[in-house]
């Protein structure tokens, strides 16, 4: 017999995930650190009003993320790893990107009927205004990201990194952490790159090399140990994709190793991971031509610009893709 328990399980997730950014927007995590608090104190620190935040914090307390005892809240252990922003493990800084990335997941339908992205995002098109608040936006999470990649290289053969299309370069701030001798370099479009300085200026990276350009069209003007195309293949369109990939090795130099990363990356049969299958609709929404692009589809634009040794793993909740160039 069929019934309904799908559907309504699906339903349910909304809810609790909105609850989840509704907490790290306000920062409710970060404060209470390893402290316990009331609706009242937290209310005051927060200057919003006690009964109304309390029925935030018994949703999330519902759902794991708060422990609750005697009306004293505490973080649970998930939140306390990885959503309070004191901690090097924190996952909470994409929350104001999240809300641009759901509220265009609501436009699905339209996007459909109307043929063109409901919620059209448009790089070579973006003011300064609008440049500088994308950026900001991903500023958190690529520090993060870098972090992770730090991890994942063997940075102790890198002399100098580009990055590529990486917005506002935080990337290049968490990956030197562990190496800060290493020479770096953001390669981004023009609206892009006029922002950048003064975003990598807040995280101290002031010695970051910033060249305007366009991966597509061209490779950069220096030549690299490593190459970093972060979210960046996913946005254009198929020859696009395979341009930027050819143009990133020529960034290189020989044996140098290209990293590129991403959720949009599906299986070659589309059914996973979920999150490359469900980013292939927000992309609908975002932009003209940007998709979850296949395994097989990677590799072939990875081979056909003369990487060997194409290993993909997992790495900060995305697919990467490493290799090394030919030479």
């Amino acid at each position: 017999m069929v019934d309904s328990n799908r559907i309504d399980n699906l339903i349910a997730a909304v809810p609790s995930a909105l609850a989840l950014r509704a907490g790290v927007d306000l920062g409710i995590f970060t404060r209470i650190g390893g402290s316990t608090v009331t609706a009242d104190s937290l209310g005051a620190a927060l200057k919003v009003e006690p009964d109304r935040l309390s029925r935030l914090l018994y949703a999330l307390a519902s759902i794991g993320l708060l422990e609750v005892k005697d009306g004293q809240f505490r973080n649970g252990a998930e939140a306390s790893a990885f959503l309070d922003a004191s901690k090097p493990t924190y996952r909470g800084g994409d929350h104001a990107l999240l809300r641009e990335l759901w509220g265009a997941d609501l436009l699905t339908a339209e996007s459909l009927r109307q043929n063109r992205p409901a919620a059209l995002h448009d790089f070579s098109e973006a003011g300064p205004e609008s440049a500088a608040a994308f950026s900001r936006m991903l500023a958190p999470g690529g520090v993060t990201f870098g972090r992770h990649l730090a991890r994942e290289i063997d940075l102790s053969a890198i002399g100098s990194v580009i990055d590529i299309g990486g917005g506002p370069g935080t990337i290049l701030v968490g990956l030197r952490e562990r190496r800060p001798q290493i020479a770096a370099t953001l390669m981004e479009l023009p609206a892009v790159a006029a922002v950048a300085p003064a975003i990598l200026s807040e995280y101290g990276a002031d010695d970051v090399v910033v060249e305007e350009g366009d991966i597509t069209v061209a490779p950069s003007i220096g030549r690299h140990d490593l190459a970093i195309l972060k979210a960046v293949v996913q946005v254009l369109s198929p020859d696009q994709a395979r341009r930027s990939i050819l143009n990133a090795a020529r960034c290189l130099t020989p044996g140098g190793e290209i990293a590129i990363a991403g959720s949009g990356v599906v299986d070659d049969d589309r059914l996973g991971p979920p999150e490359g299958v469900f980013l292939n609709l927000t992309f609908l929404n975002l932009y003209r031509h940007g998709e979850s692009y296949t395994e097989g589809q990677y590799r072939a634009w990875m081979t056909q610009a003369g990487f060997r040794d194409i290993i993909r793993s997992r790495l900060d909740g995305c697919t990467l893709f490493r290799a090394r160039l030919t030479g």
